[in-house]
């Protein structure tokens, strides 16, 4: 006989958990004895949030599995719903396990005693409590069931602490087998044969890569398609990256002409949010194919003339099967042609040599640097200097982009990192700061340093929340809650036992990387960086 924290880790043994992210909390204590005896790896970070970050980035880097975060009961939770919510509008299938107080006290006011659940349903695709330790694995099924079928998303577990230490028999308690892969459902034949029907009728045609392609786990069909056809392909959201850099079909500098003219778009797995203007920047008269792996994203600000609703991969499967079945071919190189023409034409702008540093240079220098790197993970964690970055750092061909997603949460830098590194040891980790995202989350280099694992980021040091202070100053001519300092981040990462470097002029960013790398430590080149507008005299200027 042992405990319930022993079938929570055998339950995710099952699920091929390979590791749990963590805050240490004395409602969970029975569940980090389990992963020991299961050799679940337990990673402890500083903060909930990074935790459910962590976990977010570990099913993104990780195809076909499943990021776990534990957490204890009451701000446990509460500081971890930032990181479900992320996940939530990201789409990303985690498992949220949280802690609470005695089940047989509940209501009396134990200690960190609160509803769990009912704060989590409406960011989760299923929230539930257990309070029967004998059923633990089959909640942890059902949660993961949800969390990786249809559109994925995260799932909560509350497990109060009595059910976790009461007496349980493991190996006789019944395991349900867990999958974290969803059964591949394929669109219906019609649909396919009507989107080809309007496919040979379009002369301007342009397919959209987004985050369904990436949860699908369809890059290469996606791929396969375009070649057999060769439509333009843009990418947003984590569909950066699905079209490799070198691809003879990725555009990137000409989406709004593309868009303003096509008469068919393809949206692969890319919902029409704010990124997509809610579908106003597609004209009226053109044509929408919509590949979606859930019939509710069907149609969503704007409606489909042809929906393709299943897996992605094999979306794209039967529609290469239709065309060599019904003898349909489709040839867009002529259109393509005429793109790249226009792509080619837009040079990049001239990187400058003024002290303090531009973002522009700054991200032309990280370009720079990582265009030569096959296997580089990239990290987005800021505003301006994001978004900026997004448009020049080249995706490496065997690497990953992340970034927050659409609910555009800062501070995911670090956590996300960690998880990339904990996944991929052989691959190095870039993260791309900006200097308000990394007070949020900056202490989990402490998270690194104990773990051995050299994250390197770079920080645009401008003193300001940047995004926040040019529209405020335009709008109100004076700052109110968007100056910062330009604080010596690289120092604060010596102390905790990482390597800094500290970079005032252009020339000095790449070997500043150089040497970050070179290090083998945990490592943040902070780099000094000038604001859009500069404070003098008392006056912006």
């Amino acid at each position: 006989m042992s405990h319930g924290g022993k079938l929570v880790a055998r339950a995710l043994k099952n699920a091929g958990v390979e590791c749990i992210f963590t805050l240490s909390g004395g409602h969970i204590m029975p569940i980090y004895d389990g992963c020991l005896d299961e050799g679940i790896r337990i990673i402890d970070v500083r903060h909930e949030q990074a935790a459910t970050h962590a976990a977010d980035a570990w099913s993104r880097v990780n195809p076909g599995k499943i990021g776990v975060a534990v957490v204890t009961a009451g701000p446990g939770v509460t500081d971890c719903v930032t990181g479900v919510a992320n996940a939530w509008r990201a789409n990303s299938p985690i498992l949220c396990i949280g802690g609470q107080g005695p089940f047989v006290n509940l209501g009396r006011g134990s200690l960190q005693e609160m509803d769990h659940v009912s704060l989590m349903k409406p960011i989760t695709k299923y929230a539930a409590a257990c309070y029967d330790t004998e059923r633990i694995p089959e909640y942890i099924e059902r949660a993961i069931r949800h969390a990786v079928s249809g559109i994925p998303g995260p799932a909560f577990l509350e497990l109060p602490m009595d059910v976790l230490m009461e007496s349980a028999d493991v190996d006789k308690a019944v395991y349900p087998p867990i999958s974290t892969s969803p059964p591949l459902l394929t669109p219906h034949r019609d649909d396919v044969l009507a989107a080809l029907h309007i496919l040979e009728k379009a002369q301007r045609p342009v397919l959209m890569s987004g985050t369904s392609v990436k949860w699908s786990n369809a890059q290469p069909q996606l791929n396969a398609f375009l070649d057999k056809t060769h439509i333009p392909a843009y990418a947003n959201g984590m569909g950066r990256g699905t079209v490799p850099r070198d691809s003879a079909h990725l555009f990137n500098r000409t989406r709004r002409e593309a868009l303003e003219q096509a008469d068919v778009v393809i949206l692969a797995g890319v919902v029409l949010d704010f990124r997509m203007k809610f579908g106003q920047n597609i004209p009226a008269g053109s044509k929408i194919i919509q590949l979606e792996m859930d019939n509710l994203t069907i149609g969503h600000n704007r409606a489909s003339d042809v929906a393709l609703v299943g897996n992605l991969a094999c979306s794209f499967d039967a529609l290469m099967e239709t065309m060599d079945r019904e003898g349909i071919a489709l040839d867009f190189r002529a259109h393509a042609a005429a793109l790249r023409e226009k792509e080619d034409a837009q040079t990049p702008k001239q990187a400058s040599d003024a002290v303090p540093i531009e973002s522009s240079r700054l991200c032309s220098e990280i370009a720079a640097f990582v265009e030569p790197l096959d296997d580089l993970i990239i990290i987005g964690d800021g505003g301006d200097i994001v978004a900026e970055a997004a448009k020049v750092v080249p995706i490496p061909k065997n690497g990953t982009w992340m970034d927050p997603g659409p609910l555009g949460t800062l501070g995911v830098g670090m956590p996300f990192a960690i998880a990339a590194q904990v996944a991929h040891p052989g691959k190095r980790v870039l993260i791309i700061y900006g200097d308000g995202s990394f007070g949020l989350n900056g202490f989990e280099y402490d998270t690194a340093v104990r773990f051995g694992l050299p994250i390197i980021g770079i920080v645009g040091n401008d003193a300001a929340w940047g995004q926040m202070l040019r529209p405020q100053l335009a709008f109100y001519q004076r700052p109110a809650a968007t100056l910062l300092q330009h604080t010596r981040y690289d120092k604060v990462v010596e102390a905790l036992g990482g390597h800094g470097e500290f970079v005032e002029q252009p020339h000095d960013i790449r070997p500043a990387l150089e040497r970050a790398f070179a290090s083998g430590k945990p490592a943040c080149v902070n780099v000094i960086m000038k604001q859009d507008h500069a404070y003098r005299g008392g006056a912006y200027i």
